[in-house]
């Protein structure tokens, strides 16, 4: 996680790099790959692009269609994710 704060896994974005190599959104959990987590909170959100831990955890670049999905989910009064969000 960017913050390093221990939160519930409910409170967290999972985001994964599949084996082809695309990075999207995981709302189950259960996608095969490389995954990281990112807290909802909007300021981590925020931080997910230029250089960011994140790209370094999914050892690839993230696309800035992610990173702008990801901080609008941090704009949302109350951010969910849906599977129509995730690339």
């Amino acid at each position: 996680m960017i913050c390093r704060s221990a939160r519930g896994k409910a409170e967290l974005i999972r985001v994964v790099r599949t084996p082809d190599g695309a990075v999207q959104l995981d709302p189950t959990g259960r996608v095969n790959g490389r995954g990281a987590y990112i807290c909802r909170d909007g300021d981590c959100l925020a931080r997910v692009g230029g250089r960011s831990g994140l790209g370094h955890a999914l050892r690839t670049d993230v696309p800035a269609e992610l990173g702008a999905a990801l901080v609008a989910l941090g704009a949302a009064p109350n951010p969910t994710m849906t599977t129509s969000e995730v690339s």
